[in-house]
């Protein structure tokens, strides 16, 4: 039996979620980025931007027939109804490509799949160990502002576009505390790290 186990990261934007899974890759751990499926799902030539072309318009593409996040963003954020369409065109194209970069993983490996609407899309019960990071607010806000060159208004529509850490504390079972340096939230990681690490061997 192909034995991996099977770890689910999420957070709010701007919680520092990139950083854990950053980190916890150096340990070892095949980390699949859904952002960044999402993303490979919509770039030119694939069926993925035929279809938003179709669903939100052509003002969603740039002068060279590439996705503008931007104008897209704009769109989604604020609309539920549009998000819903944009996630039912992008979630299938991001699961297919999960499923077979799974079925790539070595035996008892540590997977980690880094979601960043895991709890709004309803994954949770998927993993065998669910990571939160969570961070204040204001920090997670200050963070969106500073370095997404956006501002305080957008900033604020992007944490409201997600569930609250209320409900993403709710199923997990770590949850790791990103509102001091990066190297204390590392520390939390490293020893998350070993934990899973352990899980994997008590398997065999």
């Amino acid at each position: 039996m192909h034995r991996i186990l099977s770890v689910g990261l999420t957070g709010g934007i701007a919680s520092g979620k990139s950083a854990v899974s950053k980190r916890l890759a150096e340990h070892g751990a095949i980390v699949i980025d859904a952002d960044i499926l999402a993303r490979e799902a919509l770039e030119p030539g694939t069926s993925g931007l035929e279809e938003v072309v179709e669903t939100f318009g052509s003002g969603v593409l740039s002068d060279s027939g590439a996705l503008d996040r931007e104008a897209l963003g704009q769109i989604v954020f604020a609309d539920d109804d549009a998000r819903a369409k944009l996630n039912a065109i992008v979630h299938p194209r991001v699961r297919d490509a999960r499923n077979a970069l799974r079925a790539q993983a070595p035996e008892d490996a540590v997977v980690v799949e880094d979601i960043p609407l895991l709890v709004e899309t309803g994954q949770a019960d998927r993993f065998d160990v669910v990571v939160v990071v969570s961070a204040p607010a204001e920090q997670r806000l200050d963070r969106i502002v500073r370095d997404r060159n956006t501002n305080l208004e957008d900033a604020q529509a992007r944490i409201d576009a997600q569930t609250s850490e209320a409900k993403r504390t709710a199923v997990a079972d770590v949850v790791l505390d990103n509102s001091g340096t990066l190297e204390e939230l590392h520390a939390q990681v490293d020893e998350l790290y070993e934990k899973l690490h352990g899980r994997v061997s008590a398997q065999q």
